[in-house]
């Protein structure tokens, strides 16, 4: 079987992690490509080890040469997903699961087809319980389910939905898509 890359988006809320992070613990089949970024090293963190660190001039490389299936700038800094990782994973025989915004997603889906975009989300009612417990306002909780709406809006290119008003039904069913 062909192993294949799952991008698997979905709001604050839907417990993406959690998911995703079930389904590492359950497979053998499936790994994570580190990010890679062009921004500096802080004090502790090691190259590969949560990201791998390139200057300007290795990640204007790394762009140019197509290698970057997306890419986000945040607070001064690039971050993205290499080609090149990714394919040595699936040539390893791993199911490649990365955990991206839906914009970056919708990059992902843009470079390479073949990706399986899925999107996950609770339905509205548990959303906004799950907000209450986290919000510090009713003005937050009005800001997050917007937010929401807006990537859900955004999100008709994924090829799959997933509900996840059950964390482990949600879990059975990305394991599903997955392989049997």
């Amino acid at each position: 079987m062909d192993k294949k890359l799952f991008v698997v988006s979905g709001p604050s809320g839907a417990g993406v992690a959690d998911i995703i992070a079930a389904v590492f613990a359950q497979r053998e089949d499936v790994g994570a490509v580190v990010p890679v970024t062009a921004r500096k090293m802080k004090a502790g963190e090691v190259d590969g080890v949560g990201f791998y660190f390139y200057d300007l001039d290795g990640w204007n490389a790394l762009r140019d040469s197509g290698d970057l299936l997306e890419t986000t700038e945040f607070a001064g800094n690039d971050y993205g997903t290499s080609r090149r990782l990714v394919e040595q994973q699936l040539a390893n025989g791993k199911h490649v699961i990365v955990n991206l915004d839906i914009e970056r997603a919708a990059q992902i889906k843009r470079n390479m087809p073949e990706a399986v975009c899925v999107y996950i989300e609770p339905s509205p009612a548990v959303l906004r319980e799950r907000y209450g417990r986290i919000a510090r306002s009713a003005f937050e909780i009005a800001v997050r389910l917007e937010d929401a709406e807006k990537q859900r809006a955004r999100s008709g290119f994924c090829d799959c939905r997933i509900n996840s008003d059950d964390t482990q039904a949600a879990v059975r069913e990305l394991n599903a898509l997955i392989a049997p």
